[in-house]
């Protein structure tokens, strides 16, 4: 049963309610048209319980449907799609841990934001959960699935490293200094972000969406509003959306370039990482006087943005010239193009399978960028994903170095453009609805879904990292790379912890 189909200033929306038995036929169809899974949402509702709303998307043209399914109380559980869909396995063991939704005919169920000393009976995200209860003393250990054989052994690393980088567990398991596997184990920063969407109103929620990730501010506040946008029915106009779309770009400038200059210091070359930190400071203090603030917070409200000041042609030009420079420095050392290249591959092939997105899927030749799958605003013909074959480390280099110079000429572009700093489209509506959100952030695709109840208040929000879906990538890339690549490696996927734990 279709229950709504949405057109005029937004993309197509089309919702269908299915019966469990109808699910795997309906989304097995969808993934064989060419859609993703997106996202997958559980939801507790107070007057029809239990329910998940799975959101598939492909593009383009711009297309998005979702299938929603409701529960039984006494028995909650879905038929797992993931035979068909890798990133459903792993968006069912979500639902798995916090809401206590069984995925039956999972492959491999056993938890992944849920660590040991959680009680086994409590689902975070149900709406009987309560506060946190007291964390199990003495609980066992994770069991990570060993590797055995003549001269295999383990290195544990982390949760807690060295410098101030945000916590995660690497087991490594290794013959000499081969890496035969390497098991992630994360969500050590998970801090309950979706239930703290919960009753919170529409205006005041994107202060939280900016603080999901703090790298990621400008482009996940966006996909929040476009998300509050669509379920509330207000159209932005096209000169609000430019300048919503200057930000988000200036975040990914300054995100590539410091990943640059920290790619060259992993392998040493510390001259490089100088110039690079420099051009970073640069970039946010321009980003201050953009926004009025380094993080670009602030910047895109619901309904809304405003700017202080637009980038200058000139200090933009000198930005792109110190890139190149910096690009220059890297790729003409040796020693550097030595380590970069054929290190941590991600073939294609793995990435199509594992769901990748952004800069890592780019760099193994997936030609996945939501500006042009899913655009909020047209940035013309003219802008084609950048794409590189190699899926090593010098890929995924060359990928964030080309994607730079794409962006300030973006920005210089839609500058010149720019027929005012700010503008809004009033107050908000107070109405219910669902709205769904995604921007091509710096890491890649983010999705936010939110329902809102008549009062104007959330009911439920939905993220979705780039990084949840990637963070599986970097284990595969890891086979056969020696473990004092493994900083390297993991660098040049930069992926969130703090956005994959939520």
């Amino acid at each position: 049963m279709t229950l709504r189909e949405r057109a005029g200033p937004f993309p197509v929306r089309t919702c269908e309610l299915v019966t469990a038995g109808e699910l795997e036929a309906r989304a097995r169809a969808l993934l064989g048209a060419g859609f993703r899974l997106a996202l997958v949402a559980g939801h507790d509702d107070e007057q029809h319980g239990l329910r998940v709303v799975y959101v598939f998307c492909a593009g383009s043209p711009d297309r998005r449907v979702e299938l929603q399914i409701r529960l039984d109380p006494d028995r909650p559980c879905v038929p797992s799609l993931a035979r068909w869909s890798f990133p459903a396995s792993r968006f069912e063991r979500e639902l798995a841990d916090l809401f206590g939704i069984e995925p039956i005919g999972h492959p491999f169920l056993r938890p992944l934001v849920r660590h040991q000393h959680w009680p086994r009976d409590w689902f975070s995200m149900r709406r009987d959960a309560g506060p946190p209860p007291p964390l199990q003393a003495g609980a066992e250990p994770f069991r990570f699935v060993p590797v055995e054989g003549p001269g295999v052994y383990e290195i544990p690393v982390g949760p807690v490293h060295a410098g101030l980088i945000e916590p995660g567990h690497f087991r490594f398991f290794v013959v000499g200094e081969t890496i035969l596997k390497m098991k992630a184990r994360l969500w050590f920063v998970h801090r309950g972000i979706e239930k703290l969407f919960e009753g919170r109103s529409v205006a005041d929620g994107v202060v939280l969406a900016e603080r999901i990730s703090g790298d990621t501010t400008a482009a996940h506040a966006l996909a929040y509003c476009l998300a509050v946008e669509d379920a509330l029915g207000i159209e932005v106009p096209r000169d609000l959306q430019l300048l919503r779309s200057v930000v988000v770009e200036l975040e990914r400038v300054t995100n590539h370039v410091a990943d640059l200059g920290a790619l060259c210091n992993d392998v040493g070359f510390g001259v490089a990482q100088a110039h690079a930190l420099t051009l970073r400071e640069t970039l946010l203090r321009m980003a201050r006087e953009v926004t009025g603030h380094r993080l670009l917070r602030g910047a895109i409200r619901p309904g809304a943005v405003a700017l202080r000041r637009l980038p200058a042609k000139a200090e933009l030009a000198r930005v792109a010239a110190s890139v190149e420079r910096l690009v220059e420095l890297a790729t003409s050392n040796t020693v550097v193009m030595d380590r970069f290249k054929g290190t941590a591959v991600l073939s294609r092939d793995d990435a199509e399978a594992i769901g990748v997105l952004g800069v890592v899927a780019r760099a193994s030749g997936v030609a996945v960028d939501a500006r042009i799958g899913h655009p909020f605003y047209d940035l013309g013909d003219d802008l084609v994903p950048v794409v590189e074959q190699g899926g090593d480390v010098l890929a995924r280099f060359s990928v964030r170095a080309r994607e730079v110079a794409v962006s300030l000429r973006l920005v210089e572009e839609l500058a010149g453009r720019a027929r005012s700093l700010e503008g809004s489209v009033g107050d908000l509506p107070q109405r219910g609805g669902s709205g769904l959100g995604m921007v091509e952030g710096w890491r890649g695709t983010i999705v936010h879904r939110v329902e809102v109840g008549a009062d104007g208040h959330l009911t439920r929000a939905k993220v979705v990292d780039p990084s949840f879906l990637t963070w599986p990538a970097l284990s595969v890339a890891l086979a056969d790379t020696i473990v004092p690549d493994f900083p390297l490696a993991n660098k040049s996927f930069n992926l969130s912890y703090a956005g994959n734990d939520l």
